[in-house]
């Protein structure tokens, strides 16, 4: 898989970082820029690990899945597609949360958006693409994605009060 694809993956897969990061800047519109870094390297770790470990299953679990492999990739990327779109379309209440660098909310928050990265790296482990180049990109990718929403929020919260 070249770079750009890559890179294009890895922009679908901070689409839901992006929000949480956001909603981070604008509730907590006095963030500091230390405390920015250190949510944006948990959602980046998060990801880029979960991307990992679903590698290593699907590596795993490849052997016995040989001859439908390119079936079980486009089911596994067709049902989380089918998945994002209607999560993206259902009316939710908001949560409230009371307390955005608690680490036990950030770890939360962080593993909720990245499941998908999860499945991704499944799929990856059955196409042989090269995981940790992968890795570094969609991390890298998903840390300046939540480096900018947070200074967005940020800047969006402290105008809105």
């Amino acid at each position: 898989m070249d770079f750009i694809t890559i890179v294009a993956v890895a922009l679908g897969l901070s689409f839901d970082t992006f929000a949480v990061s956001l909603s981070f800047g604008v509730i907590q519109s006095k963030i500091l820029f230390r405390q920015a870094v250190r949510i944006a390297l948990v959602m980046a770790f998060f990801q880029a690990g979960l991307l990992v470990t679903g590698y290593f299953l699907g590596s795993f679990i490849s052997d016995f899945m040989k001859a439908a492999d390119h079936w079980v990739a486009l089911i596994l990327l067709a049902v989380l597609g089918i998945r994002m779109i209607t999560e993206g379309l259902k009316k939710k209440e908001k949560d409230q949360i009371k307390d955005y660098g608690n680490t036990m909310t950030l770890v939360s928050m962080a593993i909720g958006t990245s499941i998908d990265a999860f499945a991704i790296g499944i799929s990856f482990a059955l196409l042989s693409i090269r995981i940790w180049y992968s890795a570094v990109i969609i991390g890298a990718v998903t840390f300046i994605a939540s480096m900018t929403a947070i200074r967005i929020g940020k800047s969006a919260g402290g105008r809105l009060g």
